[in-house]
């Protein structure tokens, strides 16, 4: 626990609010019924939300770290719950494999790096928790699964399969303790029910006839990514894990090996029938609102996987007795695998630092335009190089930036930012001062201050000129077509271009002043040059 907790600090320290963490923080900020229990993406939201709002109160907005450090611990509380539920039915050594393999499960890197997965984590968690409160067998730990339940579905629609493990074992119980337990799966169910009449209704639904019919294939295609991502046969393929060769013929043999065992003892584990519940609700659940993006072996969805499969297994195999050479190769087993899902955690590390770069550096750029950014500005991907920011407008941006501190770069940092950041907060800087270029044929390059040519032959002027906020007034030469092109914080690149522009017109921009003493640089590309005023 302690070396997964340091990897995943280590790994997550530099990074910064992600996608969904947008939708919360810009529309969710202040305390309202409807701030909680609003669906998001069809899911109930409500603590993920008590949460950030908590969080922007106490840390602010600058840095993710403080919902980093809870989404480890909830990581570990699970990996410890984990522990304790295997080693029940099958003893210590083969429960401490089990939570070294949920604790470095690396395809799952979106559950383990990005806070806003807290929801999953914190409903398995609860979940959990409460799947081993009801093997206590008393009132008083009936009363904690109950609340642990309803705590679970507050976190995430992921507490509903685990509701509906509590229901089986409230029916194949029933005999022996009566149905006075009823309520433990009721309350949340109620909850949900309550949270779905008032405000879940409202979500647009993906259920279709077509995800419906598809489900069979959906849930296998789930359960063999969970098979393999527990045995690090899957790569990080953009949002996903790439499917292996293996993992369907070795989920087959799994089963085929699970029946005849069942088969040969002539019984079942009751701790079984609950756990597989969860694990076919789950699954079936995320088939019938299945949309692109939610494909079964998108990362986020294989941390549950992953620890629905380790339950079930140690369901089967309780009362198998492991001989210490079986443990001893099973113990290299999981380190070695434990080590080779570090890979596609560092990969998905590396995707979320890539997002870092941009997010931070495009919103840099919409803080130095704050004077003259249209407050309904959006960060679309053609200029943004992101598709994750479209929850974000300038106006309801700054205002967070004044309540609770800034997540971007400062302009230093900015100009010391990898190229692909610095290149398009140039573009986003372009569209939300906004620059204003207008081209026409006619007209003179006269104007206030200094001419300067630019273009021309190789070598008969320099290659570019810095430009002070106001207008400048550009007239290519007669000849043939030109281009101009601007940078400001990138360098070498000129993310922004005006091309096939014609010999003898005038081009007039408008650059407005902002919030960084930087230049902007122009670069003119003709043969004939061009005369450059202003």
């Amino acid at each position: 626990m302690a070396v997964a907790a340091a990897v995943l600090l280590d790994y997550g320290s530099e990074l910064t609010f992600f996608q969904d963490s947008w939708e919360l923080l810009m529309n969710r900020r202040e305390l309202s019924a409807d701030a909680l229990f609003e669906p998001h993406n069809e899911h109930i939201v409500a603590l993920p939300v008590a949460i950030e709002l908590l969080s922007l109160r106490l840390f602010g907005m600058d840095s993710m770290t403080p919902e980093l450090v809870l989404l480890v611990a909830l990581l570990l509380g699970t990996a410890a719950l984990l522990f304790v539920y295997v080693r029940r039915r099958l003893g210590p050594w083969p429960a401490l494999f089990a939570a070294v393999l949920l604790l470095f499960l690396g395809p799952a890197w979106q559950d383990l790096l990005w806070p806003f997965q807290v929801g999953f984590v914190g409903s398995s968690l609860c979940g959990l928790a409460a799947l081993l409160a009801l093997e206590n067998g008393s009132r008083r730990w009936d009363a904690a699964a109950c609340a642990l339940l309803v705590t679970s579905a507050a976190f995430s629609s992921l507490g509903l399969a685990f509701a509906v493990a509590a229901a089986v074992d409230v029916l194949q119980r029933h005999r022996e303790r009566g149905w006075g337990r009823a309520y433990v799966a009721g309350a949340p169910l109620l909850f949900y029910a309550g949270w779905y009449l008032g405000w879940g209704h409202e979500a647009e639904n993906q259920l279709s006839a077509d995800n419906v019919l598809a489900s069979p294939g959906y849930v296998v295609e789930g359960l063999t990514a969970s098979l393999d991502s527990l045995l690090a046969l899957g790569t990080v393929f953009d949002e996903a894990v790439g499917r292996s060769k293996f993992g369907l013929p070795l989920l087959i043999a799994l089963v085929a090996l699970a029946a005849y065992g069942l088969y040969r003892r002539r019984s079942v584990y009751p701790g079984l029938w609950p756990v597989l519940a969860a694990t076919a609700t789950f699954w079936f659940l995320a088939a019938f609102n299945t949309i692109p993006g939610r494909e079964a072996y998108s990362s986020r969805y294989l941390y549950v996987g992953g620890l629905l499969f380790l339950l079930v297994a140690s369901n089967l195999l309780k009362g198998v007795r492991i001989n210490r050479w079986g443990l001893a190769v099973a113990g290299v087993l999981t380190i070695a695998i434990a080590g080779f899902n570090l890979v596609p955690l560092r990969e998905g590390r590396d995707f979320f630092a890539k997002e870092t770069v941009l997010t931070r550096a495009d919103l840099a750029a919409v803080e130095i335009a704050a004077d003259t950014v249209d407050p309904r500005f959006t960060l679309p991907p053609e200029i943004s190089g992101t598709p994750f920011l479209n929850e974000i407008e300038a106006g309801e941006y700054l205002r967070a930036v004044s309540e609770y501190g800034s997540p971007a770069y400062t302009p230093a940092e900015l100009a010391a930012a990898p190229a692909e950041g610095r290149e398009h907060a140039d573009l986003v800087l372009a569209h939300a001062l906004p620059l204003n270029i207008e081209t026409g044929l006619a007209g003179s390059a006269g104007g206030d201050g200094r001419c300067r040519t630019l273009g021309g032959p190789a070598g008969s002027g320099p290659e570019s000129i810095p430009l002070s906020p106001g207008t400048t007034t550009i007239r290519l030469r007669a000849g043939g077509s030109g281009a101009i092109r601007l940078r400001r914080f990138a360098t070498g690149e000129y993310p922004l271009a005006a091309e096939d522009l014609p010999g003898g017109s005038t081009t007039k921009l408008f650059i407005p002043r902002d919030r960084s003493p930087r230049p902007w640089h122009l670069r003119v590309e003709a043969p004939q040059g061009a005369t450059v005023c202003g």
